[in-house]
């Protein structure tokens, strides 16, 4: 069954109270500048009790009340963007859209298609405006509902949406002693700069590239961190002891079976390398650190160009992708501040990208974040969900709901997926019930 989704209201909300003049003007920090513009998405559904339906009418002017006052706090999310500068904190509001959806929550839940995501999102990610949010309210015929949202990666990270959602839904309950203030300091610690000769759309595609969800039940990750358990020469080293993490051993066993499976076996290995990307989180490498609702693009990327000999390259993989991550420290972030030798670093690695002489595959892990606690007062969500982005060789892990298991979003060529999907290794690691 086809899902379709008529939009039935639309409107803007602009925040309860106004934004001090003193704060009109939102500068970009050089992190905002260099991060790709597009919106980063996520839908949130929840299921209605079975003997009972949410009462929409009351879920919809609840929503659309708490959304107006927690746009007062998150000011510049109301505004509209100028350029690669600054955003004019002018409180014109956010589209807010209310739809009905022409089947049961559970038929999408179930399977989900990421592609279909889509169409619960209020506009799609690649669509460039000067809007910094978007949400859209959608309706399921079985009374559950799916709340869909989307903020500009020009203004915000992951964390970042994750951090206003969370204040959302603490205002929605009524909860005050939850509601997390952010902190907008990302233009101060990292001021704008020229940013004249980099493209920030350096990467984005819609052409080829499809997006599969596969899940990893906790076993096989467990299996995995045992496999890629870090060497017996570097046990003396403290730092190296501890075993590998979830991500780390999900992310070297994705990264191995990519480069099998579309390596082109006659190719001479010195002409192309092969790199493994981890966005890091800056906030816990500063120093002082930044509290965790520090609002902003506070991420930077690590690096790793692994040896491929042998055939065994995961089982280095973990100690050089930490060594790469470790290197983004208070040092990393002093020279990050000062901006242009950072800046020469990515746009040599754009250009080797675009010039074929390196393929990478980058890895953003959405787990450990707050993803099942968004209630907005009719309880936790039932499902999370990711729509694609707009990247080739992107993986998107998020945690499932429960036991331990993660789910990987991975945005390749449909070429190169499909050869993914050929390994017999990597789909001996996936859940018989777990790709879409």
């Amino acid at each position: 069954m086809k899902v379709e989704v008529e939009v039935i209201s639309k409107e803007i909300i602009k925040p309860s109270s106004p934004t001090p003049d003193h704060l009109r003007t939102y500068h970009l920090s050089f992190l905002d500048q260099i991060s790709p513009p597009v919106h980063n998405p996520l839908v949130i559904f929840y299921s209605s009790e079975p003997d009972t339906k949410f009462n929409i009418v009351d879920i919809s002017n609840q929503l659309k009340k708490s959304l107006s006052d927690v746009l007062t706090l998150f000011y510049p999310l109301a505004g509209r963007a100028h350029g690669n500068l600054f955003i004019d904190c002018n409180d014109e509001g956010i589209p807010y859209l209310e739809t009905r959806v022409n089947c049961q929550l559970s038929h999408v839940i179930q399977n989900p298609i990421p592609s279909e995501l889509n169409k619960f999102i209020p506009f799609q990610v690649h669509e460039v405006a000067d809007l910094s949010l978007g949400v859209q309210l959608n309706i399921f015929d079985c009374g559950g509902i799916a709340l869909g949202a989307c903020v500009s990666h020009k203004i915000a990270d992951a964390l970042s949406l994750f951090m206003f959602i969370k204040s959302w839904a603490a205002i929605s309950r009524q909860e005050d002693e939850h509601i997390v203030c952010p902190q907008f300091v990302s233009a101060t610690l990292f001021p704008p700069r020229n940013i004249s000769g980099f493209n920030p759309r350096t990467g984005i595609t819609k052409q080829n590239v499809v997006t599969k969800r596969f899940i990893f039940d906790a076993s096989k990750i467990e299996a995995l961190k045992a496999k890629y358990s870090i060497d017996n020469y570097s046990q003396s080293l403290e730092s190296y002891q501890k075993p590998p993490s979830r991500v780390e051993a999900l992310s070297a066993f994705i990264w191995s079976r990519v480069v099998a499976s579309t390596q082109v076996k006659s190719e001479p290995a010195p002409e192309r390398l092969y790199a493994i990307v981890h966005a890091v989180n800056l906030r816990t490498r500063i120093d002082p650190p930044l509290p965790e609702h520090s609002f902003g693009n506070l991420y930077r990327i690590a690096m790793t160009i692994p040896s491929l000999q042998t055939g065994e390259e995961c089982y280095g993989l973990v100690r050089q992708v930490r060594d790469q991550v470790r290197q983004i420290d208070k040092h990393y972030v002093s020279k990050l501040q000062q901006g242009s030798e950072h800046l020469d670093f990515i746009k040599q690695s754009s250009e080797n990208c675009f010039k074929g002489e390196m393929v990478t595959l980058s890895f953003t892990s959405l787990c450990r974040f707050p993803l099942y606690e968004a209630d907005f007062g009719w309880g936790k969500p039932t499902w999370v969900g990711s729509p694609p982005l707009t990247f080739n060789n992107l993986v998107v892990f998020m945690d499932a709901k429960s036991g331990g298991g993660i789910e990987a979003y991975i945005n390749m060529k449909e070429e190169d997926l499909a050869k993914l999907e050929g390994d017999n290794e990597f789909l001996a690691c996936v859940s018989p019930h777990g790709f879409k």
